[in-house]
This record gives structure tokens, C-alpha cells and sequence, in this order.
């Protein structure tokens, strides 16, 4: 009897099952009937137009229509002047695209190579840090999704650290040459082409600036617009970007190099605060060059089309200014503090920003369903969660600032997003570590070292920065890349990836 009810039980857990995976088809299908008819609304409604019209013209007579004619020749001319006089002006002042025809990212030598073991027994030999200090440090690395492969500089990597501007100099010159010289040699590019120049480092900012030591490096020409960004945080990339961007939109004809990249021999910081010691654990070695271009010879060569660009500022609110904030401790050593907040400022920082990209990006379906939303809980006072746009219906790629496993865990969840969407930024973070403004790029890079990336794809870049600050920029593939012709910091063992990252790695120290 007992054997019959369980049968009985398991049958109807089999068809509850059944129902429930047709149903969940029938929704499948419906969602997408429903995405395809209003994204391609203003195409239907076209067609019909159109055939209603072609019906009626064949109805006609030859001499109906010369009728036609001679009776509305003026008016028919006028018509068409005013179109070619309309698309003509759209022509001319319409923005000009810009195109990103090729980046590179630097990879360190191997002798640069540190895991997390070594790190920490560096750190023991200073002297500088407390026994609960290097537990501390123990701890955040067994949880950071940080790999044993990432990149620290020569003079950290010693004993004693050297922390002089010297030793700071030849740190990031070695990256921005190195990144430099594999870009030129990619694209062909002559220095002297280039006439907008963009360099961001958040925390080395020495004088000559870093821009005037590429100038000066390269012999760029005399009348190069030239910048150099600094205190602008992990996304100041793209704000690099943007500016590249809006320069271009401005001189036609033009080149811009923008490079990223940060500085950790300066800004180590040697002390016991907890709140600043996060920032060695994470931080690490890495750089990259990108080219832009406005000219329309160079649309055939390039990768990509910028698309959008945005960016947000909540520095008006103090909990969002000082969330990540440079000072000295008590021993009065210099590092950078990362508040409690800082999680929740990030992620009102996103929300803010996808809410302004929205309407630029998603389809008008996704549009509607939020609007409606909206509309139920403002107006008729429902209580419904707010829809939450699925983004993957805009974008086929993500690149997420790896900032460490805690910014990436709480986007995977707030954009729904997939472990394959995640891979990536989640990779980037296990084999290079938080190479700030530049870990956008290794994320692109490994896009394409794995051949995801397809024509007419279209990647987000999501950056967060102190300040407190989100921007993104929005880029389109004008080709496929291959990766057999590529060369990247992913290339030569791209075969080993992806790997599993688990939540604990436990250091044995």
C-alpha cells in the first residue's frame, strides 16, 4: 500500500513537473513574440503602409497616373527638394562616429609574477604590519577571487620596499611604453598621426605629467591636445574615453590615444588600518592603450564603434564623496580608506546610471513593461516589485570593472546575469588582479581571445570610481575577431580558461 501511494506521489510530482516546464515554454514563446512584435513595430507598421499604397497605385491606369502627376507635379517636386535638402543637412551635422581600431594591454614579465603565499611573506618581512594586520590580509585574499598569478612591481617585491619617486617613475613607464609600442606595431600608426593625446593615472600624478613623458617619449607633434587625469578613480577609463569622444566630435580628421593605467610603488600603503589595507590586497599591476578615430578610411580597419558614452555623479552626497577617500591613519601613513558604505553607494550609483542608459539602449519592449510598472505603483498604488529591464536583450557582452568579488557577486545579481556574462571580469580578476582603470580592457581582451566576439555584438563597459562615480560606455563589433589573428596578454593560455574560482582559496602561511 505504502509502494502504491509513493508511485501515486511520484506520478503526480512527474506531471506538475511536466506542467510546469510547457508552461514555462508557452511564457518562453510568449516573452518573445511579445519582444519581437514591439521592437519591430515601426517596421510592420512600414509595411503595411506600404502595401496598402502599392495596392491602390495598382489600380490605376497609365493615365490616371499621368493625371496625377500633371495635376501635383509642384507638389510632388517640392516633396522630394525638401527631402534631399532634410537628409543633406542631416548629413552634415550629425555627430561623427568614432571608432576604436585597436587597444593593447600590457603583460608583465614573468619575473613580476607574485602569488598570494609570497605576497604575504613579503608583507611579514617588512616589519611594518601587526600579526592581526597580516590575518587580515590572509583573510580578504582567501575570499578576493584574486588568482596566484597576478603582477606586483619590482620595487615592492624586495626587501627592503623602495617607495620613491624614482622606482615609481620606472613603474609606470614600463607599462605605458610597454603598451604603447605593442599598439603602434599593431596598428601601423604613425606617432606623429596622433593629435589628441588622454592619459588617466588616479594616484601618480608627478610633474612633467605623465602625458608630457608619452609626448616626449613618442615626439608627438607641438600642437597635440594634450590631458592628463588624475584623483578620478578605477573609472577614470572611461571618462578618458568620453573625453577622447567629445574631442573628436570636435577637430574631424583626427586621432586620439588614450591610456589607463595606475601606479602601485608610490601609493602602497605601509600601515595597520584595516579600512586601507584592502587596497594592497586587491591592487596590482596593468595598463592599457587604445586607439580612436573619426576618419572614415580608418571604419574598415577598426574593432569597434563607440556608441554611448554616460556618465554619473553622486559627489553631491558626503556618504558617496568620501566612500573611498585618500588620507593619513594615525601613524600618519598614507593610504587610501574604503568606507562601510561603499557596496550601497555602488549600486545606487548603477542604479542611477542604467536608468539614464535605458531609454538609449533597450528595446521598447523592456521600455513599456518598466514604464508600466511604474505606472501601476504611482498611480494605482499596486504592490509589485519594480521590473528590473533585462539588459542581455542590449547588449550580447559585459565588461565589469573587477574591482574584487563583491562588486562583481553584486551585479551578476542586480543585472541578472549569467556565469558566461560574468566570466570575464571574473577571470580578468583571477589572473591580473584589480588593475584599476585599465581591467576594462583585459575584460575585452578576453572576450576575444575565447572568439565571442561576433559582428555587429554589442559590449557595456561599467566602471565605478571614486568621487563617488559610475560611467559606461557602449561599444559595437564592426567585424568578427578572430582570434587566431590576435595578440593579447590572454592569448598564450587562453586554453587554460575559464577556471573555477572558488569563494575560499585557504593560504597556507
Amino acid at each position: 500500500m505504502a509502494s502504491e501511494k509513493e508511485r501515486n506521489v511520484d506520478d503526480n510530482d512527474q506531471v506538475c513537473q511536466r506542467r510546469n516546464f510547457l508552461l514555462s515554454v508557452r511564457l518562453k514563446y510568449v516573452k518573445t513574440g511579445y519582444h519581437f512584435l514591439i521592437s519591430n513595430s515601426l517596421y510592420l507598421l512600414l509595411i503595411l503602409v506600404l502595401c496598402i499604397i502599392l495596392s491602390h497605385l495598382s489600380t490605376l491606369t497609365i493615365d490616371e497616373v499621368l493625371q496625377l502627376w500633371n495635376n501635383h507635379v509642384v507638389t510632388i517636386v517640392v516633396s522630394c527638394v525638401t527631402c534631399v535638402l532634410i537628409f543633406i543637412i542631416y548629413m552634415m551635422t550629425r555627430p561623427r562616429k568614432v571608432y576604436l581600431v585597436n587597444f593593447a594591454c600590457y603583460k608583465p614579465e614573468p619575473a613580476r609574477m607574485c602569488s598570494k603565499e609570497h605576497f604575504l611573506k613579503l608583507s611579514a618581512r617588512t616589519g611594518k604590519y601587526t600579526e592581526s594586520s597580516l590575518a587580515f590580509k590572509k583573510k580578504i585574499l582567501e575570499r578576493s577571487g584574486v588568482g596566484q598569478r597576478t603582477y606586483g612591481p619590482k620595487a615592492l617585491m624586495e626587501i627592503p620596499q623602495t617607495q620613491s619617486l624614482v622606482e615609481a617613475r620606472k613603474e609606470t613607464e614600463t607599462i605605458i611604453f610597454g603598451a604603447i609600442d605593442e599598439l603602434f606595431a599593431k596598428t601601423g600608426v604613425n606617432p606623429r598621426e596622433i593629435s589628441i593625446l588622454v592619459v588617466n593615472s588616479s594616484l601618480f600624478n608627478p610633474i612633467p605629467s605623465l602625458s608630457a613623458m608619452v609626448v616626449n617619449r613618442y615626439k608627438l607633434r607641438g600642437n597635440i591636445l594634450s590631458y592628463n587625469l588624475g584623483g578620478m578613480g578605477c573609472s577614470a577609463g572611461l571618462i578618458s574615453i568620453d573625453l577622447a569622444k567629445q574631442l573628436l566630435q570636435v577637430h574631424p580628421n583626427s586621432c586620439a590615444l588614450v591610456m589607463s593605467t595606475e601606479n602601485i610603488t608610490k601609493n602602497w600603503y605601509p600601515g595597520n588600518d584595516r579600512s586601507m589595507l584592502v587596497t594592497n590586497c586587491l591592487f596590482r599591476l596593468g595598463g592599457a592603450a587604445i586607439l580612436l578615430s573619426n576618419r572614415s578610411s580608418d571604419h574598415n580597419r577598426s574593432k569597434y564603434q563607440l556608441l554611448h558614452t554616460l556618465r554619473t555623479h553622486r559627489g553631491a552626497d558626503d556618504r558617496c564623496y568620501k566612500c573611498v577617500l585618500q588620507q593619513e591613519d594615525e601613524a600618519q601613513q598614507i593610504g587610501v580608506s574604503l568606507s562601510k558604505d561603499l557596496m550601497a553607494v555602488a549600486g545606487e550609483a548603477l542604479q542611477t546610471n542604467i536608468t539614464k542608459l535605458g531609454p538609449l539602449v533597450l528595446p521598447m519592449s523592456e521600455q513599456l513593461l518598466f514604464v508600466a510598472t511604474v505606472v501601476a505603483k504611482k498611480l494605482f498604488k499596486m504592490k509589485i516589485k519594480s521590473y528590473i529591464p533585462d539588459f542581455k536583450l542590449a547588449f550580447e557582452h559585459f565588461c565589469i570593472h573587477a574591482g574584487g568579488r563583491g562588486v562583481l557577486d553584486e551585479l551578476e545579481k542586480s543585472l541578472d546575469l549569467s556565469e558566461w556574462h560574468m566570466e570575464p571580469s571574473r577571470m580578468t580578476l583571477y589572473r591580473f588582479g584589480n588593475t584599476s582603470s585599465s581591467s576594462l580592457w583585459y575584460e575585452l581582451a578576453y572576450s576575444e581571445a575565447m572568439g565571442r566576439m561576433k559582428k555587429g555584438d554589442r559590449t557595456w563597459q561599467i566602471a565605478f570610481g571614486s568621487g563617488f562615480k559610475c560611467n559606461s560606455a557602449v561599444w559595437r563589433a564592426l567585424k568578427t575577431i578572430k582570434p587566431s589573428k590576435e595578440k593579447n596578454p590572454w592569448m598564450d593560455e587562453v586554453d587554460m580558461f575559464p577556471v573555477l574560482v572558488p569563494k575560499f582559496a585557504s593560504i597556507s602561511f
